[in-house]
């Protein structure tokens, strides 16, 4: 399996626009964060982890060709306003929860019951808790909560992506055990209403004990790359823009 971090930002991006500090003025390409998204390659299967309106541009940097389906966490703008370019890839199967599916046919509606050349070919897969296959490949949801509204994260063998949560059960943090990679939200160093915290995060990391573990979905506010990663674990590491990992 290989992962493309696509983007490791939060819903701003870094910089945050207007902002001066020395992470978003940062001359380190690492510290440059686009919205929250991945490219899973599993048995020539391409997964897509949330399709944020950086989509097009993380696409061409990456060079992305190909993709099969789309595994949406939330409604968020910033993880599924990319949707309208999916355009050249033909039919692309997005599997989305009820509330998801409807912000979807909402936003995007142009896109369903018309013959229009030029717009997404979308087919809709309605998802909840239970496992489910893309071409072959086992999805596990793991569902989580970002302050109120309910999200879901995903278990792709022995890989786990968490994104956008606050609060998780034992119940479920028990799908994620036995992990040899887990990628997790780590905002920033202080609290948060609806995201955890490093702190929050280091905690999960030792309660399900994956071999390595990767930080995304960051603010301005978390700290430079080169500095925060020296403060880690040996086996937690910060993911950063276009980084690839085989497992």
């Amino acid at each position: 399996m290989k992962i493309t971090f696509l983007g490791t930002g939060t819903s701003t991006g870094v910089p945050y626009i207007g902002c001066d500090c020395k992470v978003c003025t940062s001359s380190d390409p690492r510290d440059r964060r686009l919205r929250c998204s991945a490219l899973f390659e599993v048995d020539g299967v391409h997964v897509l982890i949330d399709c944020g309106p950086d989509f097009r541009q993380q696409a061409l940097a990456n060079g992305v060709r190909h993709i099969d389906a789309v595994l949406l966490t939330h409604e968020h703008v910033d993880h599924i306003m990319g949707i309208d370019d999916l355009r050249p890839f033909g039919d692309v199967d997005i599997y989305a929860t009820a509330a998801t599916n409807k912000a979807v046919h909402r936003i995007f509606s142009y896109c369903f019951n018309n013959d229009y050349p030029g717009i997404p070919s979308l087919v809709m897969h309605e998802i909840d808790d239970r496992p489910f296959f893309v071409d072959g490949v086992e999805v596990i949801p793991i569902k989580a909560m970002h302050y109120r509204m309910p999200v879901l994260g995903y278990r792709i063998g022995k890989v786990g992506y968490l994104t956008d949560v606050k609060t998780i059960t034992d119940e479920e943090l028990d799908k994620l055990r036995g992990l040899d990679v887990f990628v997790v939200d780590a905002l920033r160093h202080s609290e948060h209403i609806s995201h955890i915290s490093v702190a929050e995060a280091l905690a999960i990391i030792d309660k399900i004990k994956p071999k390595h573990s990767y930080f995304i979905h960051l603010c301005h506010r978390f700290g430079l790359h080169a500095e925060e990663e020296k403060l880690l674990p040996p086996n937690v590491s910060v993911a950063y823009d276009g980084l690839q990992i085989e497992v």
